[in-house]
């Protein structure tokens, strides 16, 4: 199979990236949202993405111009009838996943393949909506997507050999990425391991160890992190980051996984990170550190 075009269902931060970077690719992208709103400050979002890298001379202005006119937003799901492979970025949310791949399924041929791009929830129990749970996958990719070239490649109980590889050879010569295989598991590799990273910041944080700035400092410079723990909450989502360490906790049981009291008072207190302009550190509006 050829991979031309490529849906990408939800707008919201990792369907702007991971549409941005289909599209440098030199794909097809049909992104969709559920309104024409969502759908225009995704491209505001995906523009200044865009603009941050020509300031830094990483592409030109042609490149920016190509790599725009590439990605089609569009409220319309009967677009993506002529896509390969679509991709599921929507909420944390399992039965919201369901959902689409529940219309996914039924709008798309029997030949595309659909993928989540899901960090925690089980590849099985969405492919189970489905008539094709063989041609059902994830593709966790990591943020930012344009930076981090390693993806996920998640299997689940019914995904089939071909399919598998066909989504490998995808990831690797077509968009240029490692590719990992894994086996359904609450949190995968990831996210299982940075969860627990994550926490113990918070947990060192609070036990008045060393202040924000330094903890991250440490791991950043101690151990080459392209962002330290706390800022990559941040970025994450402080309450996407709570979500997902319940649903591992829940999963697994063990105290590790427990998410730290600091982090709960965060996200009740509403300091979400980059997305409220305030977190563990302060960001403007387009996400750059105050």
């Amino acid at each position: 199979m050829v991979f031309t075009k490529i849906g990408v269902v939800g707008a919201g931060t990792m369907g702007q990236g991971i549409a941005e970077m289909l599209s440098a690719s030199g794909l097809e992208v049909i992104l969709i949202e559920r309104t024409a709103e969502k759908l225009e400050q995704a491209m505001e979002c995906i523009v200044i993405s865009l603009d941050k890298q020509l300031e830094k001379w990483a592409i030109t202005e042609a490149e920016k111009k190509l790599i725009l006119s590439r990605i089609h937003p569009y409220t319309e799901w009967q677009r993506l009838v002529d896509c390969q492979l679509v991709i599921e970025s929507v909420s944390e949310d399992m039965e919201l996943k369901k959902e689409v791949f529940r219309q996914l399924d039924q709008l798309c041929p029997e030949e595309v393949i659909l993928a989540s791009n899901t960090s925690t929830l089980s590849l099985t129990e969405m492919a189970a909506v489905t008539a094709r749970p063989e041609r059902v996958i994830g593709l966790h990719f990591l943020y930012p997507v344009s930076k981090i070239n390693l993806v996920e490649i998640i299997r689940g109980l019914r995904t089939s050999d071909e399919t598998a590889a066909l989504i490998k050879q995808f990831v690797e010569e077509t968009i240029q990425k490692r590719g990992i295989q894994v086996y359904e598991s609450p949190g995968f590799v990831t996210t299982r391991l940075i969860c627990v990273l994550i926490n113990e910041a918070l947990h060192t944080l609070s036990e008045r160890v060393a202040s924000a700035e330094d903890i991250d400092s440490a791991m950043r410079i101690g151990y080459s992190f392209h962002y330290g723990p706390l800022e990559m909450a941040d970025r994450f989502g402080l309450d996407s980051v709570l979500d997902a360490m319940e649903r591992i906790f829940r999963e697994f049981g063990d105290v590790k996984y427990r998410p730290s009291v600091l982090l709960k008072q965060m996200v009740r207190a509403g300091q979400l990170g980059t997305k409220t302009g305030q977190g563990f550190f302060r960001y403007d509006k387009d996400g750059d550190r105050l």
